[in-house]
């Protein structure tokens, strides 16, 4: 009879302790899809706006978009460090102040020393924002999971999926916004609307969060994250991902314009890309959160992706040539979808949770720099022979996978509670890597 009794008040206590996380849930997953949509407005015409509307040389093109990508990437790490120190409150709003006025400066710039400084302010902006809200959602995936036994993966996914759906929109704004008259101005402005609205909902929403207490250790959080052994491994890991998906934009395109003699079919396979995330990324998680360890789908998910680049070499010539590059955009999307929810929930089991925004943010900065340097080298190969090229492209993301293997298996939520041992697939105890 007290048992009977009990039950309903510890139910009903646990749908209150789970319904504040909910909401925060739904406002950083809705921030993501907001902050995407604004974003990809924007980039997609970045470069005819600086090479037709400015008259900028090509290289010179190349590198104001190369100094975007590495003022955001190679700063995460100081995004990170900043939440950790300060909280995510005011570091997010902060983002959306810098890309307000960066987006707002484009808009307006008109020689190359002003548009370098919006697209560097543009760049500092998300490695302010990201790392910030990144980290929160990890945080509270791993809170919801304790709370209500859904697994983290499924939470991530969800963050995941609004990026792509917003990456998605985001374009068709933009050329929206062409269609009608507009110019590259009107939608850079369109774009500091959005993150107006992003910046008022998060002024109203977020909530105030004491930054962690600041102790001598806390001084030492560089070091201990980058001496973090299994840490370090999984940035490799994801940094095989992260070179392996940049030959969406490196190397796909030259495969398509060898199969049909132009690019004009890239278009499609990137909405195909982004399509497949938006519809079946968390159907894709679900399931692989009810069978596979984190680990499991991290190294499954390299796998597919490498799966992928082996496809590519069949690709006959003419249209039927598109048959390979859409298998390669299909598997590689489906690796990712199986692994990037995984990696990122591996993260709070592998870090001081006092850290999780720097590990969060040096994430990202080492898979930058590693795509960076393997840009270099897989652009060398571009002459290559077709079968030499996406060979050794293939072998890259099963190094990754390789090096997957010597993690710890991960958190698997469903049926566990904190502190239980780890399951890996097929319910058996698996024992963290060396």
């Amino acid at each position: 009879m007290s048992a009977g009794a009990r039950t309903p008040r510890a139910t009903a206590t646990t749908i209150a302790t789970a319904t504040a996380p909910d909401r925060y849930l739904r406002l950083l997953t809705t921030t993501q899809f907001a902050f995407n949509i604004g974003f990809y407005a924007v980039l997609p015409y970045l470069a005819t706006h600086l090479g037709t509307g400015l008259g900028m040389a090509g290289w010179l093109v190349g590198l104001v978009l190369g100094l975007r990508t590495f003022s955001q990437q190679g700063l995460f790490v100081i995004g990170g460090a900043l939440t950790d120190r300060y909280g995510p409150r005011p570091v997010v709003l902060a983002g959306c102040v810098l890309r307000i006025a960066g987006f707002g400066w484009l808009a307006f710039a008109g020689s190359t020393a002003t548009v370098i400084g919006a697209v560097l302010l543009t760049g500092l902006a998300a490695a302010l924002f990201s790392p910030a809200v990144e980290s929160e959602t990890a945080r509270e995936a791993v809170r919801h999971e304790r709370a209500t036994g859904t697994p983290r993966a499924q939470v991530l996914a969800r963050f995941s999926a609004a990026g792509q759906a917003g990456a998605f929109l985001g374009p068709l704004l933009g050329s929206a916004l062409l269609l009608l008259g507009g110019g590259f101005r009107e939608a850079a402005l369109a774009g500091v609307a959005v993150f107006v609205a992003v910046l008022a909902g998060h002024a109203r929403l977020m909530p105030r969060r004491a930054p962690a207490a600041r102790t001598n250790r806390n001084r030492g959080s560089v070091r201990e994250v980058f001496g973090n052994r299994p840490f370090l491994l999984l940035c490799l890991a994801y940094s095989s991902y992260l070179v392996a998906y940049n030959q969406l934009y490196l190397s796909l395109p030259e495969e398509v314009r060898r199969a049909t003699g132009s690019q004009a079919a890239l278009g499609a396979l990137f909405a195909l890309s982004s399509l497949l995330v938006v519809c079946a990324q968390l159907p894709v998680t679900r399931w692989a959160a009810r069978r596979l360890a984190p680990r499991t789908a991290l190294v499954a998910g390299l796998v597919t992706v490498a799966a992928g680049f082996a496809a590519v070499p069949a690709a006959p010539g003419g249209p039927a040539g598109l048959l390979p590059a859409a298998v390669f955009v299909v598997l590689l999307t489906l690796g990712q979808m199986l692994l990037v929810p995984a990696a990122r929930g591996l993260v709070p089991d592998l870090v001081d949770d006092r850290h999780l925004g720097l590990a969060t943010g040096a994430l990202s900065s080492v898979s930058g720099a590693a795509v960076l340097a393997g840009s270099a080298a897989t652009g060398a190969l571009l002459g290559a022979p077709a079968p030499v090229r996406w060979a050794v492209l293939a072998a890259v993301p099963l190094v990754g996978a390789a090096l997957a293997l010597t993690l710890p298996a991960g958190a698997e939520s469903e049926g566990r509670t904190a502190g239980e041992p780890v399951r890996d697939q097929g319910r058996q105890p698996v024992q963290p890597g060396p």
